[in-house]
């Protein structure tokens, strides 16, 4: 449906560090950079699809951004690594049954205040 998502965030290195970090185990990297006030380009070297983040001093809503996971390890292990990049729990990985029976997520909240969310909504393997 995207081609791309771009939005504005307070603290352009915090947030491509926190991003970087807690989508890496999605295989998500850089794919093209310029000054803060373009931003930077993040996505899996295969996809067509981008999120992008550039430096902004407006203070936008809150957003709710959901990646889509492989397996349920790579939430699990996106969970963690965002953690460890700062973010905030907002859910620990597991089931919620009230989506689906396979919806397998996990919610941490960045540096500015958005809920990142990482959901595999397959089986377990």
């Amino acid at each position: 449906m995207f081609d791309h998502v771009k939005f504005g965030v307070s603290d352009y290195a915090a947030s491509k560090t926190f991003f970087l970090k807690a989508l890496e185990p999605l295989g998500i990297a850089v794919v093209s950079e310029g000054p803060p006030a373009y931003g930077v380009e993040l996505c899996r070297p295969e996809d067509k699809t981008s999120l992008c983040l550039f430096q902004t001093e407006e203070r936008p809503a809150h957003l709710h951004l959901a990646f889509m996971a492989e397996t349920r390890r790579q939430v699990e292990a996106f969970y963690h690594a965002a953690l460890e990049a700062g973010g905030k729990d907002n859910g620990a990985p597991g089931l919620r049954p009230h989506y689906h029976a396979n919806y397998y997520a996990a919610f941490v909240i960045g540096p500015d205040g958005h809920n990142i969310e990482v959901v595999c909504q397959g089986p377990e393997a």
